[in-house]
């Protein structure tokens, strides 16, 4: 299945039906009167998030979305039948923008989670409605509302736990393979990962969900590249783990330059927690090991792990370093979202 995070789609509520202008008459009944029914409401146009979906393919070979109409009133005070909605079944993750891709309209973080995109119209009143004293055989009677019509974007962050970020073959493919069950492609050459993967990682019985996403380098924010456009992937995620690679001959500038397109980006995503990882030090020998890794610290101004994803050397360090952070991050949360107790005597 193709990966897809980024679509248009045009939608349209259903208009309402138009009030009906009709009276009785029939054979031997001596008062008639109006009867005219009011008109069904049209239908909404609702986005909801759902199981089993991880990209916004669908949304590439259907793109308009029309609720139906509401059924004009009848005679005899029937009213009209209501339209039937459309629901768009969208990723746990989905953001929903206007027409201008800046204007957040909703974000669908949780399963079964709906929102109405556009609401139906309201039917028209039948004669019926207006009869009163003084106007005992009203003509009239109001036609449906129309619809709503509206151009909308619909962006996905996936919803992840840990994120990888770092320079093209800085090894996150093959982190993420040997850790997980996901098999992303892994090759000798720049951005192999064309978009983002997803993959569930086990450490001492306890499991998370980890996401790579493409490689950046330096001007990605200005769309050098593939550019910053799968950042919003990691805008989730409780920790960010940033792997250098060992074997370049410029380790400092290779962190810098991520971190500059973490703060370009915006959006906080560079005060989130991050596990620094030294990458692919099963090709360096302990000399060429302690020089990397005294240079990145310096850059890091923290101290930080060594790990090789092809021969597994610290793997389980750094899971646990990672996990750690997501459990102080789901701690703060839980913590901002219980009130204290009232202080009594």
């Amino acid at each position: 299945m193709k990966f897809l995070d980024l679509t248009k789609v045009y939608i349209r509520s259903g208009a309402g039906g138009g009030g009906c202008v009709s009276f009785r008459r029939e054979k031997y009944i001596e008062y008639g009167g109006p009867d005219g029914g009011d008109g069904g409401r049209g239908g909404d146009v609702v986005a909801e998030a759902v199981e089993g979906l991880n990209t916004l393919i669908d949304f590439r070979y259907q793109q308009h979305f029309f609720a139906k109409n509401g059924v004009h009133g009848m005679g005899k005070q029937r009213t009209g039948a209501d339209g039937a909605d459309i629901v768009l079944k969208v990723p746990v993750g989905t953001e929903i923008l206007d027409e201008d891709e800046e204007t957040v309209i909703a974000d669908l973080t949780e399963v079964g989670q709906r929102v109405i995109l556009a609401k139906g119209g309201n039917g028209g009143f039948g004669n019926l409605h207006f009869k009163s004293s003084t106007n005992r055989a009203p003509r009239r009677g109001n036609p449906g509302q129309e619809g709503v019509e509206r151009t909308l974007w619909l962006r996905l962050k996936l919803i992840a736990d840990a994120g990888l970020l770092g320079l093209p073959n800085a090894g996150k493919s093959t982190f993420l393979a040997a850790t997980s069950n996901a098999r992303p492609k892994i090759a000798d050459y720049p951005f192999t990962t064309l978009h983002p993967n997803l993959g569930v990682v086990g450490v001492d019985n306890a499991e998370f969900v980890m996401a790579d996403i493409p490689g950046l380098i330096a001007g990605a924010h200005e769309g050098r590249g593939i550019g910053d456009r799968f950042l919003g992937h990691v805008e989730r995620c409780s920790v960010l783990l940033h792997l250098v690679d060992g074997t370049s001959d410029t380790i400092a500038e290779d962190y810098h330059t991520i971190i500059g397109e973490l703060e370009a980006y915006g959006g906080h995503l560079a005060d989130k927690p991050r596990v620094t990882a030294l990458n692919k030090i099963d090709a360096l020998d302990d000399d060429e090991r302690a020089a990397a890794k005294d240079e990145l610290e310096d850059a890091v101004g923290a101290p930080v792990l060594m790990m090789s994803g092809v021969s597994r050397e610290g793997l389980t360090e750094v899971l646990r370093a990672v996990r750690a952070e997501i459990q102080q991050d789901r701690l703060r949360i839980a913590n901002a979202g219980v009130e204290p107790e009232p202080w009594r005597p």
